[in-house]
């Protein structure tokens, strides 16, 4: 009996070493589950909508436009924010007259967000910056109430936690994530 028992605590520490061993490094450095707090990213994402952010990808390749992002917000000692990259390092992004702007090389680009953002939303703010090396612009899908790169400026790419890429609550939203085509 009490070989049985040692026996089975035996295989019990195995099975909880072998699942740490398989866990631990896919939270840390993989992928990070995600708690939407607030209202600035509806109607992509709404409150307490639970996701995934995989860490791996920007390690392999920059940001894209259009990616929902988490990151650390720059100079706050707050909780990460989610919001969507809109700007590029070496772009340069005027808002005015509710229309995202890119510069690039010259050329004024309309961001064409239609995909994403109902036909009511309006960007409002009279915003011009110039992106860096390794810096990123990026917004909220609810404009009206999002604080993003409007209010706090751009964002380090150092900042940025990873992409958003699997929605796994709600369950009747549950979802990949997709880059949206511009």
């Amino acid at each position: 009996m009490f070989k049985k028992f040692i026996s089975f605590l035996w295989e019990t520490f195995k099975i909880v070493v072998l699942a740490l061993i398989i866990v631990v490094p896919i939270r840390y450095f993989l992928f990070q589950p995600f708690i939407v707090r607030g209202d600035s990213m509806i109607p992509n994402f709404e409150n307490s909508d639970y996701l995934l952010i995989d860490e791996l990808s920007f390690r392999i390749r920059p940001p894209q436009r259009g990616e929902t992002v988490v990151f650390m917000p720059p100079n706050h000692n707050s909780s990460p924010y989610i919001k969507r990259i809109i700007g590029l390092p070496g772009e340069t992004i005027k808002i005015a007259e509710s229309k995202v702007i890119i510069i690039k090389n010259g050329e004024n680009l309309i961001l064409d967000e239609s995909e994403y953002l109902p036909e009511t939303s309006k960007t409002t703010g009279q915003v011009e910056v110039v992106l860096k090396e390794n810096e990123y612009f990026v917004l909220g899908d609810n404009r009206e109430f999002s604080s993003d790169s409007r209010i706090f400026g751009i964002v380090p790419f150092a900042n940025i936690t990873g992409r958003v890429f699997f929605r796994a609550w709600p369950l009747n939203r549950i979802s990949m994530i997709e880059i949206p085509k511009y």
